[in-house]
């Protein structure tokens, strides 16, 4: 893997070679903000995604090609594990290029490159066919939760005939597909449009994709589009060109993607989505779509004097933003939109690990998460009351209506019961973060309440100090059916203190049993004062962070020495092939202490080993093949702002502690991160 850190100059006079003209200024004259693809190999390519929330594009090592669809919150039982999948959908932005009657494909073109510009959140491809220049960007447009844009410009050397083909293809596990195409015809616009529509597996969902062209011709002189069906999973529509030498050439195609989870009628909304992008032109759709990621990037993390350490920070942090979105009450999953890795269920990865550089910097998206659990809270109920408890036990794997979704095989379903604490401790941390009281009476209150319940049904009174938790798997997954974990307890007697604060907040009665239950749950020492993990814990290898969760996110314990301890004795016991986000609680711990050479070192081992080719994209393990792994950065951004940076979340809301940079770093900034008024 070769990863390349753009400069100003090299990148000006690199867009310069490519195009014969000077570059517009906005796209690339910013430093450390773009990731160079080069010596691209098929065989080892994992791709990067342009996202915006809801419809996640990811690339492909095969010219004007996406290799994956997926739309979020859509899901249905289909191929792995009995359990919902989240849904690939039809490919419909794919273009076709061929020149002089010969077909471009990875084998015959030349000088194949592709860079994300992470500032205006594009994928830039550029390659050389017949002598002609391709320049080919990918947006997921930020302003339109449900269309992607296609720019392309072409720049031949010789004369050309040109023929562009955009084809829409289903994925096997749709059915009933159904092909369409029309052109609507105004007095001062020809809009051409392909569509297909489909049920997803089960029948549950039906699912629908649309796209136009966008030509910037007058109407009289733009090419005739010409549609044809190939097969049931397939068609495509296609216009011709001829293009003189030296001559550039740019279109657009735009594409809408949406489902019955989104929408009553999704095919016509589909069609009317795309039609509503065409016509507002493609300088418009990107005028808009930089202006909603300009906004996303007035909060920023800011490293000066290593800018391998910036540009990695940039990019964990562009995919937090690309994966998420504002108002639309859904959560992330482990591999975010970048495919179907963890078939994607959300799990604890996105409160614990995710979620917290997010509150702090994007208040109002991360409060999309919390909503995505405020709106399942039925299903948690119903899952205690099989379980024979009382309240709301969230589920270890959520997808679609918050049922339990973990396949059966992994006993995680049953048995991680911190997860329901977890929640309840996020959404006290939002209401820390932004002092919105009434968010707090409406909806963060009743959810932390009916946790409460659940945690005092879910102990087992054996006495003063053991109201023990049994019976369980902690953070740390290598240990199996285990009693009083340190972190499902320790989380637990935050959730039922933090249960009591807001209730007083709120003017309401706190259950007298939330306090007692929490003074009576057990936190395991061994005889020298090390928290003991479980209650039979002894020394072997873990997972990941556990114990050390107590320090950081939670804030349980805030004794120096003690953490100093706990941490002495776990460190040389973490699993290096584990997964990649608890060597960022060992930084956090160990940037606290002044140990700044260890602490960068577990900053960097947090995400470096696990940069697979040839962005960098993050794996969950050394050696993995499952990218992008959002937990991981989500992990490495909460060592940069509280280990490093000193932030810290309180009931005064984030406050700055003193700063401990690394020798690497001369300076760091986190930039614009909410602050309480």
């Amino acid at each position: 893997m070769k990863f390349y850190i753009t400069t100003l100059t090299f990148l000006y006079l690199f867009v310069v070679s490519l195009f014969g003209q000077k570059p517009a200024p906005r796209q690339y004259m910013q430093k450390n903000w773009t990731i160079e693809a080069k010596d691209i190999d098929a065989s080892r390519y994992f791709g990067e995604t342009v996202a915006n929330g809801m419809i996640g594009l990811v690339s492909s090592p095969d010219p004007m090609k996406v290799k994956d669809v997926v739309l979020n919150g859509v899901f249905d039982n289909y191929q792995r594990g009995r359990v919902e999948n989240i849904l690939k959908v039809f490919n419909h932005v794919n273009l076709q290029l061929v020149v002089d009657e010969k077909w471009a494909n990875s084998k015959n073109i030349k000088n194949y490159q592709q860079a994300l510009d992470m500032r205006n959140a594009v994928l830039v491809t550029t390659f050389d066919f017949e002598n002609t220049k391709v320049v080919h960007k990918m947006r997921s447009l930020r302003q339109l939760p449900f269309s992607s844009l296609i720019e392309v410009e072409i720049t031949p050397k010789k004369n050309i005939d040109l023929q562009i083909r955009n084809d829409i293809e289903s994925p096997d596990h749709l059915r009933d597909v159904r092909n369409l195409f029309a052109q609507i015809n105004r007095p001062h616009v020809v809009i051409p449009l392909q569509t297909s529509v489909a049920q997803s597996p089960t029948g549950r969902h039906t699912v629908a994709a649309s796209t136009s062209f966008i030509f910037e011709e007058d109407m009289h002189d733009q090419p005739e589009v010409i549609h044809e069906d190939w097969d049931f999973n397939r068609h495509l529509a296609y216009f011709e060109k001829k293009l003189k030498a030296g001559q550039t050439y740019r279109f657009g195609l735009v594409g809408s993607a949406c489902a019955t989870e989104h929408v009553a009628d999704p095919l016509n909304e589909a069609e009317r989505l795309t039609i509503y992008a065409a016509l507002e032109g493609m300088d418009r759709l990107v005028k808009f779509h930089n202006q909603a990621w300009d906004k996303l990037w007035e909060s920023d993390i800011i490293i000066k004097g290593n800018d391998a350490d910036q540009l990695a920070m940039r990019n964990c942090l562009y995919h937090l933003y690309a994966f998420v979105r504002e108002g639309s009450g859904y959560s992330m999953s482990p591999m975010g939109l970048s495919g179907l890795g963890y078939n994607g269920h959300v799990f604890w990865d996105t409160e614990i690990w995710m979620y917290p550089p997010l509150l702090i910097l994007q208040p109002q998206i991360a409060r999309s998460i919390i909503d995505y659990r405020i709106n399942r809270v039925e299903a948690a109920r119903t899952n205690a009351w099989m379980h024979g408890f009382k309240g709301a036990m969230f589920p270890w794997e959520s997808a679609a209506d918050g049922s339990e979704q973990t396949p059966v095989w992994a006993l995680t379903g049953p048995f991680q019961h911190h997860i329901s604490a977890d929640i309840a401790w996020a959404a006290w941390k939002y209401y820390q973060v932004t002092g919105d009281k009434a968010w707090l009476k409406e909806k963060g209150y009743p959810l932390m309440k009916e946790v409460a319940i659940f945690l005092c049904s879910r102990v087992e009174r054996n006495g003063k100090g053991s109201y023990d938790i049994k019976n369980v798997i902690g953070a740390n997954e290598y240990e199996e059916n285990i009693d009083n974990n340190a972190f499902t307890n320790a989380v637990a007697k935050l959730a039922l203190q933090y249960t009591h604060q807001a209730a007083e907040i709120l003017g309401e009665q706190p259950d007298s049993d939330w306090l007692h239950v929490a003074e009576n749950i057990p936190i395991l020492e061994f005889k020298d004062g090390v928290t003991r993990e479980n209650a039979t814990y002894d020394g072997v290898t873990i997972k990941q962070a556990d114990v050390n969760l107590l320090a950081h996110p939670l804030n349980f314990y805030t004794d120096e020495k003690k953490i100093e301890k706990d941490l002495d004795y776990y460190a040389p016991r973490y699993d290096l092939n584990g997964p990649a986000m608890g060597f960022c609680i060992l930084s956090t711990l160990y940037s606290w202490q002044g140990k700044m050479d260890k602490a960068y070192d577990f900053f960097e081992r947090s995400f470096r080993p696990n940069e697979v080719p040839p962005f960098g994209v993050i794996s969950e393990t050394r050696n993995g093949n499952n990218p992008y792994f959002i937990t991981g950065a989500g992990g490495a951004l909460q060592a940069a702002m509280f280990g490093f940076g000193g932030l810290k979340i309180t009931d005064e809301g984030v406050i700055e502690t003193k700063q401990n940079l690394p020798k690497e770093w001369d300076s760091l900034e986190v930039k614009g991160y909410f602050k309480k008024q």
